[in-house]
């Protein structure tokens, strides 16, 4: 059996389309499948900020962004912060060790629903993380992780993308 067709056409452009915008009820069932992800103790540490073009919300992320993303981020429909809460309450733990990594299932199951929706999303990290967190002042535990474009593709897919083989997966540096 061959690969999800879902999986295997997903791709993160460079280029999104200025023209095209998202509904709400686009961000909503973004947000739902992102809320379906599996998590540790079904803990769900996640959030998202999200800021739709030609919108305040919007305006305040890019002005964060790093030269190298600001070329391209912008013209997305959405662009979306995220973040885990690495704090796990009425525990006596004092971090979590898997909420940056349930978050990343939330992102992925995002990036599905996005591609099944004709949507593509671009995952970065090029932004400038202290001033983006003193500007969304998120509560207490709450840390941003990265951004998410997302839009409609103006690019096609690349007609191969290279990836890893799964031998190789399975070579990581062990001692």
């Amino acid at each position: 059996m061959p690969v999800h067709p879902l999986l295997a056409s997903r791709f993160s452009p460079l280029l999104f389309d200025p023209a095209r915008s998202v509904t709400d009820a686009d961000v909503d069932l973004l947000l739902e499948a992102a809320r379906w992800a599996p998590s540790a103790g079904n803990s769900q540490p996640w959030a998202y900020f999200v800021a739709r073009r030609d919108e305040p919300e919007h305006k305040r992320i890019v002005r964060h962004l790093a030269r190298s993303s600001a070329r391209w981020a912008p013209t997305a429909s959405l662009l979306i912060v995220t973040m885990a809460h690495r704090y796990v309450d009425d525990t006596d733990w004092a971090y979590s060790d898997f909420a940056d990594y349930d978050l990343g299932q939330s992102v992925a199951h995002l990036t599905l629903q996005a591609h099944a929706m004709n949507l593509a999303c671009r995952q970065f990290r090029a932004f400038d993380l202290e001033a983006l967190t003193a500007d969304l002042n998120p509560g207490p535990g709450w840390h941003i992780v990265s951004m998410i474009a997302a839009g409609t593709p103006a690019e096609d897919p690349p007609p191969t993308r290279p990836r890893r083989t799964t031998q190789d997966l399975q070579t990581a540096p062990w001692s």
